[in-house]
């Protein structure tokens, strides 16, 4: 067996994020993307040729369906084997995307984009909380005045709803597992990513805050965001009792 025993957190690990790879960017994920950037641009109302930050883009699926649509895009990531994947579909296509590796604490380009995004569970992973808090005051700092923030999480209300202590799923002869616990007063997920092929086996150790519509909503208007609106989905549904995410447009 092979764990994440490195003093690094998690998210530092490129061992996880290469070993997890196909199970979170898998042929259905990938399908949906187009889609996702439509309610994108429906959220922030943006034309083409305006500056767009993909904060957390990973292998860069969102930041290249933007590049196509003729937005100008900066991705920032601080995995290296994903960002080399979405530097190679960049060049393989012709897009001109400028992806950086960076840690999102650090990033900040004052009055630069005319949107960001933060999709998929990329918020929240640093155990102290005025590091996270700093990240949306970057996001918000690096924003034009009157842009706006669309950040997609997993809502603590939700996770409630349809919390499983187990999951047990296989893919093309991989079998990935993950067990979840919840602690601080319902703050914070811990979990054991596990994946097992051909008799080897990789565990992956991973924790992360889990904020509620309320939670994440102060800590937007903390970080100088005037105008909060929460949704359950891309779809603009309301965040209700059949809510699938906690997505947040924020507007400077």
């Amino acid at each position: 067996m092979i764990t994440n025993d490195s003093e690094l957190p998690w998210f530092e690990s490129d061992e996880f994020w290469v070993t997890w790879a196909p199970f979170m960017f898998d042929e259905e994920r990938l399908a949906g993307t187009s889609e996702e950037i439509d309610r994108i641009i429906q959220f922030t109302g943006l034309e083409p040729g305006n500056a767009i930050l993909d904060m957390g883009c990973g292998p860069g699926r969102h930041s290249l369906e933007l590049a196509r649509r003729g937005f100008m895009v900066t991705g920032v990531d601080r995995t290296e084997f994903y960002l080399q994947k979405a530097i190679e579909a960049a060049r393989a296509e012709g897009l001109d995307v400028e992806f950086l590796h960076r840690d999102m604490r650090e990033f900040l380009s004052p009055d630069a984009f005319g949107a960001a995004i933060s999709l998929f569970t990329s918020f929240g992973y640093f155990e102290n909380q005025s590091e996270n808090q700093l990240v949306l005051k970057n996001i918000y700092d690096s924003l034009k005045p009157g842009g706006t923030l669309v950040l997609d999480t997993m809502g603590k209300e939700v996770l409630a709803r349809i919390f499983i202590e187990r999951i047990w799923e296989e893919k093309d002869g991989t079998l990935f597992l993950r067990e979840h616990n919840i602690s601080r007063d319902w703050s914070w997920l811990e979990s054991r990513w596990i994946t097992v092929r051909k008799g080897e086996q990789h565990e992956f150790k991973i924790s992360h805050w889990v904020y509620s519509a309320v939670e994440l909503k102060t800590m937007l208007v903390e970080a100088g965001f005037k105008n909060v609106e929460i949704f359950g989905n891309l779809d603009s549904e309301p965040y209700d009792h059949t809510a699938k995410r906690l997505v947040s447009v924020a507007r400077k």
